[in-house]
């Protein structure tokens, strides 16, 4: 399996110590993040931080994010410019695009000519840089995208050469409801647990989000086999938001653990 590491789920770490847990994990590669309330790559520039990153040995998957793409304004236009710009200088392969959020622009119209209005402005964006984005559906009730589908459907509707992929993450695709996976879409797997039983999936925040151990309540083992089982083969990408998982005292542990329970899990249900 080809593991990866978000930043989010050791934001302790400074962006060197984290490049060097992903590199003794074993890990393809990272992503990291604009709003971990630090300065992308904690300061440093982005030609040197993507040689730090080859010197160390992985790939920088994607650096995260846009938030609200799907409103598109001059604001957002400027905010994917950026984005793309460090991304290019920087050696990483993709940008992260992140919808709505907040419990607007919900109407079947409006959602989906909201869409379709940003994917067109920024696919000759991506075309000049040569670089993809990720567009992350969110299975809050409150996600201006929920569902892939309706993802895939405004991708095949415009001209896109590949330069859109979406993200399979197995929280919100849990909390989403299930429903079809697009492995020949999916640019990245984000993978996350819920192990509190006592929470209905419509109680479920990016607080829960734990490392994916036996006491999952998000289906995560099926989800995965079902990818690599229609030919899904990329990186799948730690994410987890808890405050317990950020403060792990030892991450390579623990970390190593979960990555073996899942591996071991995923090959038995899929052999």
């Amino acid at each position: 399996m080809k593991f990866a590491l978000n930043h989010v789920t050791v934001p302790r770490l400074h962006y060197k110590d984290f490049l060097d847990l992903a590199a003794r994990l074993g890990c393809i590669g990272v992503e990291v993040r604009n709003n971990i309330a630090r300065p992308l790559f904690d300061g440093l520039n982005p030609g040197e931080a993507g040689r730090v990153a080859k010197d160390t040995g992985v790939r920088l998957l994607g650096l995260s994010e846009v938030y609200a793409f799907n409103s598109w304004d001059a604001e957002r236009s400027h905010a994917v410019r950026s984005l793309i710009s460090t991304a290019t200088a920087a050696g990483a392969e993709t940008i992260s695009l992140i919808p709505r959020n907040d419990g607007t622009s919900h109407g079947d119209d409006e959602r989906r000519a909201n869409l379709r209005t940003a994917l067109e402005a920024i696919l000759p964006m991506l075309r000049d840089a040569g670089i993809v984005a990720l567009v992350e559906p969110l299975g809050f009730r409150r996600s201006s995208l929920r569902s892939k589908t309706e993802l895939i459907e405004a991708i095949n509707s415009i001209d896109n050469e590949d330069r859109f992929r979406l993200v399979h993450d197995t929280f919100h695709h849990a909390l989403a409801g299930g429903g079809q996976i697009y492995p020949a879409y999916t640019g990245i797997v984000h993978v996350s647990g819920v192990s509190d039983p006592t929470l209905r999936l419509d109680e479920m925040e990016d607080e829960h989000r734990v490392l994916v151990d036996e006491h999952d309540q998000l289906g995560n083992i099926a989800q995965l086999a079902a990818l690599f089982a229609s030919g899904y083969d990329g990186a799948m990408s730690w994410e987890c938001f808890s405050p317990v998982t950020q403060s792990m005292e030892d991450p390579y542990t623990e970390l190593k653990r979960s990555f073996e329970f899942v591996s071991s899990r995923v090959q038995a249900k899929v052999a």
